[in-house]
């Protein structure tokens, strides 16, 4: 059996928190980029299990090696759930940043009462080569803020407040976010997964 798991995702910040979380597996993760694959997978579910199915898939078909994928997504309740699934290209403009991004959303929210609750909600697949997929999800609840705070993280962290801990994800140590983000927690509820697929 191969001991190595394929993190199937080219968003950097992804792969440096799924290596984060996972790096005490008995597996070895390799990236694409690693192995010298370059795949763009079109994410036009109409899910987060099947943009995730699809890139765990197209991305485990390709090295053959069992493939791990996320989709996730900022469901603010005061926009009925979006960005949602959109999350990752949620503006107007072509080629928009992050930092576009959170400022399209707060531009949304305006107007709005507060507080803006909302929560983070991330899907994860694991596929094997011969086609079969397994999921497991994690939600991370909090809030919308109208200001930026903290430069850790990526997307819209600058802008999910935690109010338990009073500080924003981007304001929160690396080790900290990867206990309590939702892809550490859709994480965690894939290891029994990955146990069994790496034992048989």
């Amino acid at each position: 059996m191969n001991h190595r798991l394929l993190i199937a995702t080219n968003n950097q910040g992804k792969v440096r928190e799924l290596q984060e979380i996972l790096s005490d597996l008995h597996v070895e993760l390799v990236t694409p980029t690693q192995i010298g694959l370059t795949l763009e997978v079109e994410e036009d579910g109409f899910t987060y299990e099947e943009n995730a199915a699809k890139k765990a898939l197209a991305f485990a078909h390709a090295s053959r090696l069992i493939a791990l994928a996320d989709d996730s997504g900022l469901e603010v309740d005061a926009l009925d759930g979006a960005p949602g699934l959109h999350s990752a290209r949620y503006s107007p403009k072509t080629g928009a940043t992050d930092a576009d991004r959170r400022a399209y959303l707060l531009e949304k929210l305006t107007g709005k009462p507060h507080p803006w609750t909302a929560r983070f909600h991330a899907t994860i697949a694991v596929a094997t080569p011969e086609g079969e997929v397994q999921f497991a999800e994690g939600n991370c609840p909090g809030e919308v803020i109208p200001e930026e705070r903290g430069s850790g993280g990526f997307g819209y962290d600058p802008i999910f407040f935690l109010p338990e801990l009073g500080r924003t994800m981007a304001e929160l140590p690396a080790a900290e976010k990867n206990r309590l983000s939702h892809r550490a927690r859709a994480a965690q509820a894939a290891r029994p997964i990955l146990a069994r697929l790496f034992e048989e």
